[in-house]
C-alpha cells in the first residue's frame, strides 16, 4: 500500500488501478465492463447512434435513456415546441422530431452492436391534452370526447374526468387528471392489450428496457398485469435466452404522501429522488461530507439494487417533481461534477447521468430551427458540445469518472477520510482512490491511496 501526501486545489483528484472487471449487472444488461445511463435528453435517433458508436462506447458508458419515441401532440404557438410536448402522446407510432421508426430501430441495433443498451421513456399513464396541432405522425384528435384514433382509444377507455388537487388522497392520485392530461383506465383491456402491444413491438426493435413516466399516477395491479405480458429480450440483439426487460419506474417519493416507492418496488427499480435531493444538499454545501460514511439505505433509500440513482432529471433540474433549491444542475458546475464524481465513485445505486440542452425558462424546447426541427449537437475540439447543447456526459470530469467506475467495480469504499467539514478522500479497494475538496482553502493532508506502489 501507499500512503501520499495530498495537496489539493483542485475539486476531485481520483487514482485508478487497472484491473480485470467482475460486477453484478443486476437486470440492465449492461456489458460487463460498462457503467452508467445516459440520458440523451431530446437527441435525434441517428445522433444517438453515431454518439453510441464514436463516444459512450470507447468511454465506457454502457446504457442510453432516450426521450419518448411515441407520437407526441405538435405544441406551437407562444409555446414554441416546448421539451415537455413529448410526454403528450398522440399515439403510439414511432415518429417524433427525433426520428422515424426505421431510425430508431437502426439507432438501437447500431447501439446494441457496440455493447451500449437503449432505456424508452415510455409514456402510458395518460393521452395529450393540447392537441389542436395534430400529432408529429399527423394523427389528430378529439380532446373533448377522449378520441384518440391514432391508438385508438375512446372515451371508455379513460377514467372519469377529475383533477389531482389532494397528493394524500391515493385514489385520486391513480385515477384523476395530472395537469389535466386525460388519464388512461389501465385497468380496461383494450388499454392493457394497447400498451402491450407498444412494448412488445419496442422490445422486438432491441430496446433493453423501459422508463415508465407518471408511474405513482397507475395502479401497481394494472402495471403487473402488463408487465406480466411483456415479451423476452430478443437474442439477436445479443441479450441472453430468457432476458426479461429491464425496468426503473418514476415514483417521485419524498415522503409524506398517500403513494409511496415501496408499493411498486415488486414490479422493478425505482428512480430514487431521494438521492437527487439529498446528494444536492450535501454538494450544495448544506451537509458536510462526514456524514456521506452510511451513504445508501442510511439515508433512507431504496437498497441499491433497485435505486436507479441520479444527480438531477429533465423535471428537477427546472424545478419540478421535487427537491426544489437542493438538486444541483449544470449551472452550478463546480459543485455538479464533484457531486456526480461523488455518484460515480460509490458503489451504491444503478446510476443515471444527465445530459441537457441549455435553457433560459423551465419551457423552452431544446435547439431548432425555424420549422420547429431538432437541431444536431456540434463537437468541441476538447470533446464538449457547441451552443445549445449541455453534453454534461462529455464534459472530461464526468466521463472520466466513468472510467473510474468501471475500474473499481466489485470492490467496496475503504479508508475513509475527511475533515468533519467538506474535505474527504477514500479508496475502493486496492484499485482506485478520489479525494474531494469544496472548502475554500487547499486540502494539505497525507492520506492512504490503497493503490500499489508505482
Amino acid at each position: 500500500m501507499q500512503t501520499t501526501a495530498i495537496v489539493m486545489r483542485a475539486a476531485v483528484v481520483l487514482l485508478a488501478a487497472c484491473a480485470t472487471l467482475a460486477a453484478a449487472q443486476f437486470n440492465t444488461h449492461q456489458w460487463a465492463d460498462r457503467s452508467g445511463i445516459v440520458h440523451l435528453f431530446e437527441w435525434k435517433w441517428d445522433d444517438i447512434a453515431a454518439e453510441c458508436e464514436n463516444f459512450l462506447a470507447p468511454r465506457g458508458y454502457a446504457g442510453v435513456q432516450v426521450s419518448p419515441p411515441t407520437e407526441n401532440a405538435v405544441i406551437g404557438g407562444n409555446f414554441r415546441r416546448p421539451w415537455w410536448e413529448r410526454y403528450q402522446p398522440m399515439s403510439y407510432r414511432l415518429e417524433t422530431r427525433s426520428g422515424s421508426e426505421a431510425q430508431f430501430a437502426s439507432m438501437v441495433r447500431r447501439c446494441n452492436d457496440v455493447g451500449v443498451r437503449i432505456y424508452v421513456d415510455l409514456v402510458i399513464n395518460h393521452m395529450a391534452d393540447l392537441v389542436g396541432g395534430g400529432g408529429t405522425a399527423g394523427s389528430t384528435a378529439n380532446r373533448p370526447n377522449f378520441s384518440f384514433p391514432g391508438v385508438p382509444f375512446s372515451v371508455t377507455d379513460f377514467n372519469p374526468p377529475c383533477i389531482i388537487t389532494n397528493y394524500n388522497d391515493p385514489i385520486m392520485v391513480r385515477n384523476c387528471q395530472l395537469v389535466s392530461l386525460p388519464d388512461l383506465n389501465q385497468g380496461v383491456p383494450w388499454v392493457r392489450d394497447k400498451i402491450v402491444e407498444l412494448m412488445n413491438h419496442l422490445i422486438g426493435l432491441g430496446v433493453a428496457g423501459f422508463r415508465v413516466d407518471a408511474v405513482k399516477h397507475m395502479w401497481p395491479g394494472d402495471l403487473q398485469a402488463i408487465y406480466n405480458r411483456m415479451n423476452n429480450l430478443p437474442t439477436s440483439h445479443g441479450f441472453p435466452p430468457n432476458a426479461r426487460p429491464f425496468l426503473t419506474q418514476e415514483v417521485i417519493d419524498l415522503g409524506g404522501e398517500a403513494v409511496t416507492r415501496d408499493e411498486y418496488t415488486h414490479l422493478g427499480t425505482i428512480t430514487e429522488f431521494r438521492h437527487s435531493a439529498e446528494i444536492g444538499r450535501v454538494f450544495r454545501g448544506r451537509n458536510p461530507f462526514r456524514h456521506l460514511t452510511n451513504w445508501g439505505t442510511g439515508w433512507g433509500f431504496l437498497p441499491s439494487h433497485l435505486a436507479l440513482v441520479f444527480i438531477d432529471n429533465h423535471d428537477n433540474q427546472r424545478g419540478h417533481g421535487g427537491g426544489g433549491s437542493d438538486v444541483l444542475t449544470y449551472k452550478v458546475p463546480r459543485n455538479y461534477k464533484m457531486a456526480t464524481a461523488f455518484m460515480l465513485a460509490h458503489p451504491f445505486g444503478i446510476v443515471r447521468v444527465m445530459s441537457s440542452f441549455s435553457f433560459s425558462d423551465s419551457e423552452q424546447g431544446p435547439p431548432q430551427d425555424a420549422n420547429g426541427n431538432l437541431l444536431s449537437p456540434t463537437f468541441n475540439p476538447d470533446n464538449s458540445c457547441g451552443p445549445g447543447w449541455v453534453c454534461e456526459h462529455r464534459w472530461r470530469q464526468i466521463y472520466n469518472m466513468i472510467g473510474f467506475r468501471n475500474a473499481v467495480a466489485g470492490t467496496q469504499i475503504n479508508d475513509w477520510w475527511d475533515n468533519g467539514n467538506y474535505q474527504m478522500a477514500f479508496c475502493r479497494g486496492a484499485r482506485g482512490f478520489i479525494a474531494f475538496n469544496l472548502e475554500s482553502f487547499d486540502l494539505n493532508q497525507s492520506l492512504q491511496t490503497c493503490l500499489p506502489a508505482g
